[in-house]
């Protein structure tokens, strides 16, 4: 890369040669979708672990005695 001075360097990023913004704006869009995508991962373990806690709250006081029971 070429060596600059410093006024070469501030004129090229008053005049637009140095603008970053395109770079900037796709890494902010790039932080967003992974923080949603963890949003939506986190949300789906959180319910897949709601629903095998409650299977094995179930299954842990099923009796054969409270199985009978409820049937009549």
């Amino acid at each position: 890369m070429n060596d600059l001075t410093i006024g070469e360097l501030i004129r090229a990023k008053f005049s637009g040669e140095l603008d970053q913004t395109q770079t900037y704006v796709n890494l902010a869009l790039q932080a967003v979708g992974v923080m949603v995508a963890g949003f939506v991962l986190w949300r789906a373990s959180n319910s897949l672990h709601r629903k095998k806690q409650q299977e094995l709250r179930n299954r842990k006081f099923e009796t054969n005695y409270s199985k009978h029971w409820r049937k009549h």
